[in-house]
């Protein structure tokens, strides 16, 4: 993220408004849209608004749009955010206080501070810790749901790994990209498919005279969930971008822009922000054991709590971790091996057990923690730092896959959503 007040601290938090404690609301709180049978009120549009123009402000790139172009934009984040959590609701997934905690401290850890810290760092942007709580709630919330939806609609064979190893060199100099689009709706007429592509040709036009930069552009015209954020896409290597972009980006130079290309969501202009070398492709390992106690609708929450606090009672005593895995544990890859989970990446079983990995000393035994299956005791034995070789070049292939396909998936997921949807804006011209 780039380097403004809150997200310089936040490197590590997506990209999400914050509703900042700004000046006094009206006494009258007014409606500006209805979202199914929910709402959301000026007052959350206004602080949502007022966060976001301080941010773009901060940037230095470019001009804080007009009011309206910009109240648009925000109510569609906060619409599309209030949508994917009530789905999220609606499909039984919830985040724990201690969750919620866990993720406030990983963030905290990220950025080299304390939670309190972190608290101090917030009050000095004027932004409410109870605010940055509820929107990070919202966040994991919708993390889960997309990671709950690209794991049941996701596939990748072998042969498409074989295909991408036999064709594309993994890894390679990275570039930073930007993306705009314009969407053109399912079931299009050919006169709407023309309006939408003059549309993004006269964008692209106004950023090459110089009437517009590029991040500008973004935050006002384009129709991708990543509108507010300039259109940003971070950093990617050349295997990690669609085919028919990375074409045209290997004979362009910063700050230049593709030709709109038609994709399932409608038409998309990417520039090239910069480039780099690539990193140093190594990764942090951990050679750790687990021990699970799950819960289901025959083992309530509580009762699979008790269990794995009584077997963590019996690990403080001196009781040997791989004996008690071994008698216990309902993780079945890593039962019989006494809960040894071999070395892994952080996150390989999942964010909760990956948080506890990041935090514990080797040799160091977690707290009972929650996932989304039971409760987890972990312990790390040992760490190291592992170069990129042939072996994990396929996981590599695999991720870039995987990415892609997620991402299409999600955004037609997303479409949908927002189809189905009854959302009756109240804003003026909107």
């Amino acid at each position: 993220m780039r380097p403004l007040l809150l997200a310089a601290m936040l490197a590590a938090f997506p990209a999400q408004q914050l509703r900042a404690q700004a000046l006094p609301v009206t006494p009258i709180d007014g409606i500006v849209a209805v979202v199914d049978e929910d709402v959301i009120l000026r007052s959350e549009l206004d602080l949502a608004v007022a966060n976001i123009s301080h941010q773009i402000a901060a940037s230095n790139q470019g001009e804080v749009p007009p009011r309206d172009v910009l109240e648009r934009q925000v109510l569609e984040r906060l619409v599309m955010m209030r949508l994917q959590v009530n789905r999220a609701a609606d499909s039984g997934i919830r985040i724990s206080d201690e969750e919620l905690q866990q993720a406030v401290a990983s963030i905290a850890q990220q950025n080299k501070m304390s939670v309190q810290e972190l608290r101090q760092r917030l009050e000095a942007d004027h932004l409410s810790y109870d605010e940055f709580q509820s929107n990070l709630r919202d966040e994991v919330t919708v993390q889960r749901l997309r990671q709950r939806y690209v794991q049941s609609s996701v596939q990748i064979s072998e042969a498409e790994i074989d295909q991408v190893l036999a064709t594309t060199q993994v890894g390679g100099p990275e570039i930073h990209l930007a993306n705009l689009q314009v969407n053109v709706a399912e079931g299009a007429t050919p006169s709407e498919v023309a309006a939408a592509k003059a549309k993004i040709d006269g964008i692209k036009a106004q950023v090459e005279r110089g009437e517009l930069d590029f991040h500008a552009a973004a935050i006002r015209y384009s129709q991708a969930q990543n509108a507010l954020d300039g259109g940003d896409l971070g950093w990617r290597t050349g295997d990690a971008i669609p085919p028919v972009f990375a074409t045209m980006l290997k004979a362009m130079k910063p700050g230049q822009v593709t030709d709109a290309v038609r994709g399932p969501s409608g038409f998309q202009i990417v520039q090239l922000v910069e480039t780099r070398d690539a990193q140093p492709q190594k990764i942090t390992q951990y050679h750790a054991q687990d021990i699970m106690v799950a819960f289901s609708p025959v083992v309530p929450e509580e009762v699979a709590r008790q269990k794995i606090e009584a077997l963590r009672d019996r690990l403080a005593k001196g009781e040997d971790f791989a004996k008690v895995a071994k008698e216990s544990s309902d993780d079945t890859q890593t039962r019989a091996a006494g809960g040894d989970m071999g070395w892994i990446a952080a996150d390989a079983y999942g964010t909760a057990i990956g948080g506890q990995l990041r935090q514990l000393g080797d040799g160091q035994m977690s707290p009972v923690f929650k996932s989304d299956v039971g409760y987890h005791l972990v312990k790390r034995l040992a760490t190291r730092e592992q170069d990129v070789t042939d072996e994990n070049r396929r996981n590599q292939a695999r991720e870039i896959i995987g990415q892609r396909k997620a991402d299409e998936s999600y955004d037609r997921f997303l479409r949908q959503l927002r189809a189905e949807a009854y959302v009756d804006s109240r804003l003026g011209g909107a």
